[in-house]
């Protein structure tokens, strides 16, 4: 008897972690931080209703903590991103930070909002 049933039912119970390092240890560091940065960027929008579905998925304090973990990250790997892809980042959260105030109805003060910590203040 072969020993490939075996092997089809290990690798149906499970991911195979070797390989996912291999493939990880490929990629270089500021593609996994904007990687993570977009996805930051697109749960905070799906918690403030900018999507197609509007308010069905809102919750802004969801949205609060993923946009100040977006900010988080993005204060913290400036040194290490370019400007060319640290500067779009920013103006995604200037603007998740404007729909996020906008989208409150108990205003934070200027430089309390979600991530203000680490960009200043956003006035809107």
């Amino acid at each position: 008897m072969s020993d490939t049933p075996a092997e089809s039912a290990e690798s149906a119970a499970g991911p195979d972690f070797d390989e996912m390092t291999r493939d990880i240890a490929e990629v270089p560091a500021v593609e996994v931080i904007v990687t993570v940065a977009v996805n930051l960027m697109s749960a905070a929008a799906v918690k403030l209703g900018l999507t197609e579905e509007g308010d069905k998925y809102k919750d802004l304090d969801e949205a609060r903590k993923l946009v100040h973990a977006l900010a988080g990250l993005l204060d913290a790997s400036a040194t290490e991103i370019s400007s060319f892809h640290a500067a779009p980042l920013r103006d995604g959260l200037k603007s998740l930070q404007l729909a996020f105030r906008e989208a409150s109805l108990v205003r934070d003060e200027p430089g309390q909002g979600p991530g203000e910590k680490y960009t200043g203040p956003i006035y809107g």
